[in-house]
């Protein structure tokens, strides 16, 4: 089985838009919120928003299973307040639930986060607990700049997050580090603000304690790394000036990245330099780069294809990388198939 641990519901019918507008309309006048129950999509319009697109790659592609989450840059955190994230959050992540009772082979949930600038983290434990235990889902996508870009949150490590990280020990889930929209000018979202989050991210969990605190959480961080794999000698320089140990002791049983880089010659040096074991299947299709390369003739997120390229692994290798690796991170996703896992959600 190949499990593509990075997706999103990029494709979702246009009447989600037009209910998030409305809330953002409303911002200023309250007594205009639309409910979430004003949100109407039939099975079919999900169905149709699915089979020419994700659906249609997976089959084109070869892959069987995606771990599938919300519209990242539709998070937008920084956009009103508490209540504005929290009824947007369990609107998109019901939306999510919906795709994984209607093609439980195909998709396993995992949930937005309900922050808000300013806002405590514990505030999101709530919507985790539902998302869990009642959607069935196996994980959530943190946002480490709930602003947009300004960065005015304590770093990932700060003790701040720790209430929502021992919920996550609790129910045994894993965190993908993934921002949202910049509205910082200076920050392209998908092609600066994501690859800044992700390597920024690294840098804080290199100068903490925080897996000494929490040795079994768990963080995916995307698209490749950041910058952390074409810069590994600079940070295990940096561990070293610093006293920290050696990154291997100090973050891999931790800290793992997918495969959502866009050529050849990057997935090669991911696959050189981070270990196996801490290597995870993905292409976040239909994402942030939905082009075709015209060296290759192929599109740039079939990351597949340079998996497969690389002649240096082993039948072991591609079978961690491709599955073994993303059950072992989401264990609730486990031994199990993911109609199972959507099956249980069902129940309860």
């Amino acid at each position: 089985m190949i499990i593509d641990c990075h997706g999103h519901y990029t494709t979702a019918p246009s009447e989600l838009e037009a209910w998030r507008k409305r809330q953002i309309a409303a911002l200023d006048d309250p007594s205009k919120t639309p409910k979430r129950s004003e949100l109407v999509i039939r099975d079919d319009q999900i169905r149709e928003s699915l089979e020419n697109a994700q659906l249609k790659m997976q089959r084109e592609r070869g892959t069987d299973v995606t771990i599938f989450s919300p519209r990242a840059s539709f998070m937008a955190h920084h956009v009103g307040d508490e209540s504005t994230s929290r009824e947007w959050s369990m609107l998109c992540n019901d939306l999510v639930h919906r795709v994984c009772q209607l093609y439980p082979d195909n998709f396993v949930g995992v949930c937005q986060l309900p922050q808000s600038p300013g806002v405590k983290p514990e505030s999101c434990i709530p919507e985790l607990e539902r998302c869990v235990n009642e959607l069935g889902m196996i994980g959530c996508n943190l946002n480490p700049d709930p602003s947009g870009g300004h960065w005015k949150e304590p770093p990932l490590t700060d003790r701040w997050w720790y209430p929502l990280y021992e919920k996550m020990v609790e129910l045994d889930v894993p965190a993908m580090v993934h921002v949202s929209t910049s509205c910082n000018p200076c920050f392209h979202a998908t092609g600066a603000h994501y690859i800044n989050a992700d390597t920024t991210a690294f840098m804080q969990f290199l100068t903490s304690d925080l897996f000494r605190d929490f040795p079994t959480l768990r963080f995916i961080i995307p698209h490749g790394g950041g910058a952390v794999p074409y810069h590994w000698g600079r940070y295990k320089g940096l561990a070293q000036d610093m006293k920290r140990p050696p990154l291997k002791e100090h973050l891999l049983n931790n800290v793992f990245f997918d495969t959502c880089v866009y050529h050849y010659p990057g997935i090669e040096l991911l696959s050189k330099v981070i270990p196996v074991d801490n290597i995870l299947f993905a292409s976040e299709m239909v994402g942030a780069v939905r082009g075709i390369d015209p060296d290759t003739g192929h599109h740039y997120d079939d990351t597949r294809r340079y998996v497969d390229q690389l002649k240096a692994l082993s039948a072991s290798d591609r079978h961690r990388i491709f599955e073994g690796n993303a059950r072992r991170v989401f264990p609730r996703f486990g031994t199990k198939t993911a109609r199972e896992v959507n099956a249980a959600a069902r129940r309860a």
